[in-house]
């Protein structure tokens, strides 16, 4: 090949350049300019450039053409499509593609220009000889070591490329290649958004669906059928926790006919939550898996086809967790394809598992919300509270759950779910509970085996509890605290209740239904007080028009005897005088008329209708103490009545409660023992608590002591004789009431309540 031509670009001996030398810098100029130009919402742009890139090389070597190729990495190939050229004749029909072992090709192996002249082995295409090239240069675009095209710069001249015109295609190639790294990259960040929009769109919608469809399988179908159409998944199915926790049951299936096969009837067994199963190893390790091949070890032990004889490749699988740290489920997604999924695909499906999860757990508090409005109109208190605090433990996946019911100032347990026994008591002052009363609001613990506010740590750490969340129960109108309820866990991970604030929602939710219930009972415990004391007045009314009526007539009739036996005295005292026999059985039968008329008296006035007034509890224990006929072996102690406010009683009946209470804890004792008298007062309530030591009554018949026909000992005191019957009924015609206490072997203790006068009243 010849030397050096003269029409190469040259500095001239004036000292300016060639001007061809100042239009290719100015062609770089306009190559920068049109580079920095492209941006994502002009990809297009980068044809263009490229364009100018091919003239600008035709025009730095005079007698050249030129032709521009993209290259793509993966595929180790040009995009023919991407072809452009310059310098070419107008009637040229390209037949020149890069060849595989050709020139283009090793420029891109070699990472560096290749020039014909200097390769032995590779020839320049016969396509473009035969169009007259008689050298050429190839100069592959490389950005980061990474090809992204490649040039070819053709000479129809017989000589070499100088250097100068090398360096500028040097400078023209460098750009070409930022501008196809470049829009490749803008490419790739506009394909990004735009799948990111349409994930948050889908997003969106199945937050719209969550909040739209009650029921949890349409709800989950719609996320599945989401999931499959934004990753090109083949099918996808949810499994969700069992009331075990220890298995997942399927809840929702979504696929179509893989490979012409019909799969109208998936296999779903339920799962052990374990290693046995990929979806079993997910919620056991509470971790997203994305396998390329399931065909690798060691997915391949442990896979289960979803349907009979259909294998797949790829598989993606999330564990549904709360924000209580509560395992739900697995949400999976299978392909036939290997290397289905990606990061991206992970990631949605992430986020679509968290609508999930929130759609299941608003699933479940509408269904126990709606159990608990039923069984409020159905059963009592102590049933319902019962379930509430199951369900606490279900919602919150809890160990362990109780309600308190707030007593003066003490916390009574009403029911727990395990560890507590029903009964027990808190102070309200000193307590975790109660500082949820006095402050009105939620209160946590992260140890409560550690905690100075928690009353049991023994328990807690008998039981494992770590943390603790309990709220007040508020009633709705006054908002005032009637109790508090508590939910506790088990487990590592450090706070759990304090950093989710669905769980206080739900607890507060749950305490709400607690707190109607309470209230209920009480409302319900006052009516049916109500009604007692009207219905026992009622009957007492008339009771008391029949016993005056039968005092009447036994007035008339034994009345009589009296004065009959006076006139026999009167007619016939020689007589009587005479038999000392028949005088003295006239005194007899005249002493039992009258004795037996008082006893009427006394006994039916009872019957009459109470006034009730303010007594002083004091006087009144300490007459009937006096009244009382009590062997020498009872002692009686009375503690603090004097201290106590008047109540609202009926000082007649009052005397005969106390009385009868002591007559029967004289009988209880065998004649020997301590009667304990004592009294506290409340805000309304005055109570009185009259215990002996007893042998103390078993509890199967504590609730019979008070039946009008209980087969006990009675009082050999002259009287009707309904013993605890009717102090029952008094203190319920008083407005108040009376409760048994006793373990069976340690004593009884009978407490009376009554009505404290209010001042001002």
């Amino acid at each position: 090949m010849a030397g050096k031509d003269e029409s190469q670009l040259t500095i001239c001996d004036d000292g300016q350049a060639d001007p061809r030398l100042l239009d290719a810098l100015a062609s770089l100029n306009q190559i920068g300019a049109a580079v920095n130009r492209i941006s994502p919402r002009d990809i297009g742009s980068v044809e263009a450039t490229l364009r100018l890139i091919v003239e600008s090389a035709i025009e730095v070597v005079p007698g050249t053409s030129a032709v521009i190729y993209t290259y793509d990495r993966d595929a180790r190939a040009f995009d023919l499509d991407s072809r452009l050229s310059a310098g070419e004749p107008g009637d040229y029909v390209p037949s020149d593609e890069p060849r595989a072992g050709g020139l283009g090709m090793r420029a891109i192996g070699q990472r560096r220009r290749v020039l014909s002249y200097e390769e032995e082995d590779v020839d320049i295409h016969p396509d473009k000889v035969q169009a007259g090239a008689k050298a050429m240069a190839c100069y592959p675009l490389i950005v980061a070591d990474h090809p992204v095209g490649i040039l070819y710069v053709y000479l129809h001249q017989d000589r070499c490329f100088g250097q100068l015109e090398l360096l500028m295609l040097d400078n023209f190639v460098n750009q070409a290649a930022m501008a196809i790294y470049q829009a490749r990259r803008l490419a790739s960040v506009q394909r990004d958004l735009a799948r990111r929009e349409d994930e948050l769109s889908r997003l969106r919608h199945a937050g719209l669906l969550i909040s739209s469809r009650l029921r949890l399988e349409e709800t989950l179908e719609a996320i599945l059928q989401m999931a499959l159409e934004v990753t090109d998944a083949q099918y996808g199915i949810f499994r969700l926790v069992d009331g075990s926790g220890e298995s997942l049951v399927a809840r929702a299936v979504t696929g179509g006919a893989v490979a012409g096969k019909d799969v109208a009837h998936p296999m779903v067994e339920i799962l052990p939550i374990d290693s046995s199963s990929i979806m079993g190893w997910v919620a056991e390790h509470r971790e997203p898996l994305c396998i390329h091949d399931l065909n690798a070890a060691p997915w391949v032990r442990i896979y289960q086809p979803l349907y009979a004889d259909l294998r797949m490749q790829s598989e993606l699988a999330v564990p549904l967790v709360g924000a209580s740290g509560r395992l739900e489920g697995v949400l999976n997604l299978e392909s036939p394809a290997v290397g289905a999924f990606n990061e991206q695909d992970s990631l949605l499906l992430q986020s679509l598992a968290t609508q999930a999860v929130v759609a299941i757990q608003e699933a479940r508090l509408l269904d126990a919300l709606l159990e608990v409005a039923q069984l409020l109109l159905a059963q009592p208190c102590e049933q319902v509270l019962g379930r509430l605090v199951d369900l606490a433990c279900e919602l919150l996946n809890g160990a362990a759950s109780a309600i308190w019911t707030l007593e003066g100032d003490e916390l009574v347990l009403q029911v727990a779910s395990t560890g507590y026994q029903r009964g027990e008591r808190l102070p309200l002052g000193s307590s975790l509970a109660g500082q949820a009363i006095i402050e009105r609001r939620p209160v946590r613990a992260d140890d409560m085996r550690t905690d100075p506010r928690f009353n049991r740590p023994d328990l807690a750490r008998e039981q494992d509890w770590s943390r603790a969340l309990i709220v007040p129960l508020l009633t709705n109108g006054e908002r005032l605290p009637v109790g508090v309820f508590s939910v506790y866990s088990v487990g590592s991970e450090p706070g759990r209740f304090a950093e989710s604030e669905w769980d206080e929602k739900v607890l507060t939710c749950l305490a709400h239904y607690a707190a109607l219930a309470v209230q209920n009972e009480t409302r319900q415990k006052e009516l049916r007080a109500v009604q007692k004391q009207h219905a026992v007045a009622e009957t007492f009314a008339v009771v008391g028009d029949i016993a005056a009526n039968v005092l009447h007539h036994l007035n008339n009739k034994v009345g009589t005897i009296p004065v009959r036996i006076q006139g026999i005295q009167d007619k016939s005292r020689g007589a009587l005088l005479a038999d000392p026999y028949l005088a003295k059985n006239l005194e007899e039968i005249e002493h039992s008329a009258c004795a037996a008329l008082e006893s009427v008296r006394e006994n039916l006035a009872h019957l009459r209708p109470i006034h009730p007034a303010p007594v002083d509890v004091a006087a009144f224990a300490l007459a009937a103490v006096d009244a009382a006929t009590l062997p020498e072996g009872v002692h009686v102690e009375i503690k603090g009545l004097a201290d106590l406010p008047p109540v609202i009683a009926g000082k007649q009946s009052l005397t005969l409660v106390f009385g009868n209470l002591l007559e029967n804890a004289a009988e209880a004792m065998g004649g020997e023992g301590t009667v304990v008298i004592e009294g506290a007062a409340g805000d309304e309530w005055v109570e009185i608590a009259v215990g002996d030591d007893g042998p103390g009554i078993p509890p199967e018949l504590q609730d019979a002591i008070f039946e009008f026909d209980f087969s006990g000992h009675r009082s050999s005191r002259p009287s009707i004789g309904f013993g605890l019957w009717w102090v029952k009924t008094l203190m319920a015609r008083l407005g108040g009431s009376v409760a048994v206490e006793s373990d069976g072997v340690h004593g009884t203790t009978f407490r009376l309540r009554l009505p404290r006068v209010q001042e001002g009243a």
